[in-house]
């Protein structure tokens, strides 16, 4: 199995990452009032609070070049 560092790979995808979750809290809650950088801050945050810093993942999920 490989290992990933979940947080570092939510922060290098940032920009997609952001308008994503922005996209994901607008479908769910269409009345939310949210700063989607603040959002995407706090979500990285708890993304290593709740995972360990390296992450397991099956091998197909991972192609190295």
């Amino acid at each position: 199995m490989a290992r990933v560092k979940m947080e570092d790979i939510v922060e290098h995808l940032d920009s997609d990452m952001r308008k994503a979750l922005k996209q994901a809290v607008e479908n769910t809650i269409p009345d939310a009032i949210f700063n989607d950088r603040t959002l995407l801050r706090n979500f990285i945050r708890a993304v290593g609070r709740k995972c360990s810093v390296w992450e397991h993942v099956p091998d197909q999920y991972v192609d190295k070049d």
